[in-house]
């Protein structure tokens, strides 16, 4: 941990901060004040606004993000923060832009004795590693569905991403150790009859909060779940006649919204769509506008209650939307 990070150095860079932002002091008058040096005076700030105690807006006049986030907002009512990006930019630095916009935005919406439910995925991955350390007590992060495939148990992958939210939250961490798909439906029936399995189940049950992406089957970035080893020929072929746009933890649905008669979604591991939409705060993640038929149908089936987009995406919301 960045010693300027640890609770005894907490304080001074929240004076630090209070000074430089708020009462316009220099740095070199800091200095004189904390009696200290002015590149440590630097380094408090720079940890502030890691930290989170500092979170600076830039508000551009020319900017049509707000523009974008109100019709989002009102289309479907939902929280929405469009970030400024490129449209030069690939899809891979687009994520990791969008990735630290969202670690920001979800710090200050966790609080203790929280129920976090996390999907794995390439863009949880993503956000994962930029969010900044927030003390809560007794609250716990909890994988939203299984990872492993007939390639991999898949452990590794989804326990990097549960183990930095929970270092980030100070929160104990509950994986879920069953594969993404069964083979058979009847397995799937069978394990959630098992106590330890059920366990998870009652956590994800209790979920205060969940934290997702978007896959989507024609992404340009391909989505974890697709790329991954997780479907064979025929399972995709099963999405194509059924009119799959794409999932969220592994859970797939249509243009509309709509999951029924998905028979993938028998053997899944993920949280069923109903039940996902009884969390109180759901947050999600897409990033790319090669996502927009997979963001559009996870906004016609109510999933979001809060959404963190890039730019060139959410204007293509609203441009399909309106049917140019």
């Amino acid at each position: 941990m960045d010693p300027l990070l640890d609770p005894s150095r907490h304080m001074e860079a929240l004076r630090a901060a209070q000074m430089y932002y708020l009462q316009d002091l220099t740095m070199d008058a800091i200095a004189r004040e904390l009696r200290t040096s002015r590149s440590t005076v630097s380094r408090l700030l720079s940890a502030a606004r890691s930290s989170g105690l500092v979170q600076i807006q830039i508000r551009n006049p020319l900017d049509t993000g707000p523009e974008l986030a109100g019709r989002i907002r009102r289309r479907y009512d939902v929280d929405v923060h469009v970030v400024p990006v490129l449209e030069t930019l690939n899809e891979a630095e687009t994520l990791d832009r969008v990735a630290k916009q969202a670690a920001r935005t979800i710090g200050p919406l966790v609080d203790s004795n929280a129920t976090i439910g996390v999907a794995w995925g390439s863009t949880l991955s993503a956000v994962s590693r930029h969010l900044a350390k927030k003390s809560t007590h007794d609250s716990v992060i909890v994988q939203l569905n299984g990872a492993g495939n007939m390639h991999t148990t898949g452990i590794t992958y989804a326990s990097d991403i549960m183990r930095r939210f929970g270092t980030a939250y100070d929160a104990r961490v509950e994986q879920f150790p069953v594969p993404a798909f069964f083979d058979h439906a009847a397995t799937k029936t069978a394990m959630w009859n098992e106590r330890s399995i059920q366990r998870i189940l009652e956590l994800q049950a209790k979920m205060t909060m969940a934290v997702f992406g978007v896959g989507s089957v024609d992404a340009d970035y391909p989505s974890h779940v697709y790329s991954g080893g997780y479907l064979d020929e025929s399972d995709l072929n099963i999405l194509a006649t059924s009119d799959v746009v794409g999932d969220v933890a592994t859970v797939f649905f249509r243009g509309d919204g709509s999951s029924d008669g998905i028979v993938l979604n028998e053997r899944s591991t993920g949280p069923s769509l109903s039940q996902l939409r009884q969390v109180r705060r759901r947050i999600c993640v897409v990033s790319g506008a090669s996502k927009i038929n997979g963001l559009r149908g996870a906004l016609a089936a109510g999933l979001a209650t809060d959404l963190i987009l890039d730019e060139a995406t959410a204007r293509h919301l609203i441009t399909f939307d309106d049917g140019a």
